[in-house]
């Protein structure tokens, strides 16, 4: 089969490499998928760049995130189980994990619908219980991270504001339904939010950046508001000032998806059936802004990292020249 393979840590367009690989052999609680496709994540730029907090041994096949058949033909999503990652023509995932593809949504939207949803639903539900009626702010909303926030946010029944880098994501924020768009290269984030909420503020902020927007967060939030910090795509961690959340009665939520696979995997489950209605009724629909071969893998990861990208990047193992599946 064929395989990107990373050798050395670097930029993703420098050391991934498109080899000639055997088929991987699952071992114990394991299962061999067939990739139909595989979603482009950030943290498969930074495990190439070695920034990662998991560092599988070299080398290893990025795409944590696979939309899959079995060998009795079901088709699957599932995390890959490193270092035989989604973007080759086989990968491995742990069986017990599968979740089935949502019939409504074709192999690259179910591959888009799995860890950025749930990690939406996750923070937005479970975390920071967010409710009908309050607002929901939400940074790099047209991202892939941030776009599956907007449309959780909107079926939840709440005004959901999208803070975005540039009129081209600007657009796509309006189209994915946000109510109000920020965009922080030409408007002042803080003022426009504090405008917009009547002085108020936000009372759910869904973070996926750190950094500068972490400091807007904090200035923005509403008495009794939560933020919700997913990561930090900014490249900065910032460090929280806990006498400002005691002053102001906010409230700063964590948040790490894959601990629920390992902790309370039936809310794992549940979180997946209630992605599935939404999916059904048209409520989510993973934005696919690209679709590319195998052959693309490489230059679309680094697309990802470079943060140049709207919603989500998938790669098709099975497509000659990009063609939706």
């Amino acid at each position: 089969m064929q395989a990107w393979h990373v050798h050395e840590n670097g930029e993703p367009s420098e050391v991934m490499r498109l080899e000639e690989a055997e088929r991987p052999t699952p071992g114990d609680g394991r299962i061999l998928l067939k990739v139909r496709a595989a979603n482009i994540n950030f943290p498969d730029a930074l495990m190439c760049r070695g920034q990662y907090q998991v560092r599988p041994a070299m080398p290893f096949t990025p795409g944590v995130e696979i939309c899959g058949e079995t060998e009795d033909g079901r088709r699957v999503i599932a995390g890959s189980v490193l270092p035989h990652g989604g973007f080759a023509e086989y990968a491995l995932a742990d069986a017990a994990a599968v979740l089935p593809a949502p019939d409504s949504l074709d192999d690259a939207e179910a591959a888009a619908l799995h860890v950025g949803y749930q990690t939406g639903w996750f923070g937005l539900h479970r975390r920071a219980r967010l409710e009908a009626g309050e607002t929901l702010l939400v940074h790099a909303a047209a991202g892939g991270v941030g776009s599956a926030a907007v449309q959780l946010g909107k079926a939840a029944g709440a005004t959901v504001i999208g803070v975005v880098g540039g009129p081209d994501k600007a657009a796509v924020a309006r189209r994915l339904g946000c109510d109000t768009v920020i965009d922080r290269h030409s408007e002042d984030v803080i003022a426009t939010v504090k405008e917009v909420t009547g002085g108020r503020g936000a009372d759910v902020i869904y973070d996926p950046v750190g950094g500068t927007a972490y400091t807007q967060s904090t200035k923005v939030v509403a008495f009794e508001g939560r933020i919700v910090v997913v990561g930090f795509a900014s490249g900065t961690i910032p460090s929280a000032a806990l006498n400002h959340a005691l002053v102001k009665n906010y409230a700063i939520l964590g948040l790490h998806w894959g601990l629920y696979n390992t902790k309370n995997p039936k809310l794992v489950q549940h979180c997946h059936e209630q992605l599935t209605e939404l999916a059904a009724r048209g409520a989510v629909k993973p934005l696919v802004s690209e679709r590319v071969p195998l052959s693309g893998a490489a230059a679309a990861v680094q697309r990802v990292a470079d943060g140049v990208t709207t919603g989500r990047v998938v790669v098709l193992p099975g497509a000659e020249n990009g063609a939706a599946a």
